[in-house]
């Protein structure tokens, strides 16, 4: 029994081998099929699991006040879209002073800059450089940890310090082969002595969250005097059940200071880290369900395709199968032969679809900074798909040549 399957596997490589431009061809189709399904979910994966990762870092039990929501509401041609005004120091300072539930700390931060030069000694960065001023409770809720030295303090913004914390990316750009604590870099021509050092985070879109200078907020606004500046507010609750309330009442606190009546919406955003992962899920939703019809089409087509290879080589070897039944081959034993040479070349569109579509997903994870994961799922469908195709397009092929007379195949020319 097994030496005859070993047989007919050989006798299938063969074939296959004898028509190798139309196998190949026809692994070809099958293989971008594949690439395109595992490709698509491979980077949609890298996208999701980026984007979760970093919404995920602010923790379960913290929200933020922004000035819109992290999905703008979809609006006819006729409506304006409603202009928020910007989140100010005084909205946020109002904040701080009369938000007291029990449990919660406030973080309030804004972007200084997001290009700014950095200097120390003979040493100078690019001008790339995120300048962040913020209070002591910043970096906590922002989920980055301190990796040397400490974090801003109370005393820190209370005195307004002239001291910083820098990302793992200026530490490398500027004290290179040096401890960084202690030393005094300059930004803006105002002097700063550095007191820690941030966690390596990564960067997502290009965008570098390593390369940043976190100071006393008071520090940075005397240095940046625009005045737009847009503040953001992290409330972080230390008891998980008390989150609910703990955002009722800062929703109410912020209408207040905002002078909003009972029946006016909010002129601001409030977002969890939960509500944005939930929205990424929706979102990519839609792109893996474009991957699956994208490569359903053309799995279609590749199941056609085999298809009609094999009914070619059923009727290309129809002496064959005559000679073979005459010297006592049985109809399964045909049948198999030609289901295997199915099965082969449907594994082997199946591998190289696989191959390049994980190269096409590390390609966008590389290009786009994601964080790529081998997409054992997509490979498993990608595998269990390339089987299927190979059944569907060989069944019929298969059972032609085994119910081919062989009177009737000896004499076919």
């Amino acid at each position: 029994m097994f030496s005859l399957a070993r047989e007919n596997i050989k006798i299938a490589f063969g074939s296959i081998k004898s028509q190798l431009l139309r196998t190949i061809l026809t692994v070809l189709i099958i293989a971008i099929g594949i690439m395109a399904l595992v490709g698509i979910l491979s980077g949609v994966s890298a996208l999701e699991n980026t984007i979760s990762s970093n919404f995920s870092s602010m923790g379960a039990n913290t929200f933020n006040f922004q000035r819109y929501e992290f999905r703008a509401q979809r609006q006819s041609s006729r409506e304006r879209q409603k202009i928020n005004p910007v989140i100010s120091y005084r909205n946020v300072k109002d904040f701080i002073d009369t938000y007291d539930f029990p449990f919660t700390q406030v973080a309030v931060s804004f972007y200084g800059s997001r290009a700014s030069e950095v200097k120390y000694e003979n040493k100078k960065t690019d001008p790339e450089v995120a300048i962040i001023g913020s209070n002591e409770h910043y970096i906590e809720n922002s989920g980055l940890e301190i990796e040397n030295g400490r974090s801003l303090n109370f005393a820190d913004i209370e005195n307004n310090n002239a001291v910083c914390v820098i990302g793992s990316d200026l530490q490398k750009a500027l004290f290179p082969d040096e401890n960084p604590i202690d030393k005094t870099i300059s930004v803006r021509g105002s002097k700063f002595k550095v007191v820690g050092v941030i966690k390596e985070k990564g960067s997502t879109f290009g965008n570098n969250q390593d390369l940043t200078v976190v100071m006393p907020i008071q520090k940075a606004r005397s240095i940046f005097t625009n005045p737009n500046i847009n503040y953001r507010l992290s409330v972080k609750v230390d008891k998980t059940d008390m989150l609910e309330g703990a955002q009722d009442d800062a929703i109410l606190t912020f209408r207040n200071i905002r002078g909003l009546n009972p029946i006016e919406e909010n002129d601001f955003g409030i977002e969890r880290s939960e509500d944005l992962i939930n929205r990424v899920a929706e979102n990519t939703s839609t792109l893996y369900i474009a991957a699956w019809v994208i490569s359903i089409i053309t799995i279609f087509g590749s199941t056609i395709a085999l298809m009609n290879i094999m009914l070619v080589s059923v009727s290309e070897r129809t002496r064959e199968i005559g000679v073979r039944k005459a010297l006592g081959a049985k109809r399964r034993t045909i049948a198999f032969q030609f289901f295997m040479e199915t099965i082969i070349i449907g594994q082997l569109g199946g591998i190289l679809g696989i191959s390049l579509g994980i190269l096409i997903g590390w390609g966008v994870a590389a290009g786009f900074q994601l964080e790529f994961s081998t997409p054992w799922v997509a490979m498993i469908w990608a595998t269990s798909i390339a089987f299927i195709v190979a059944v569907i397009s060989g069944l019929y092929p298969a059972t032609k040549a085994a119910r081919l007379d062989p009177i009737e195949s000896l004499r076919y020319e």
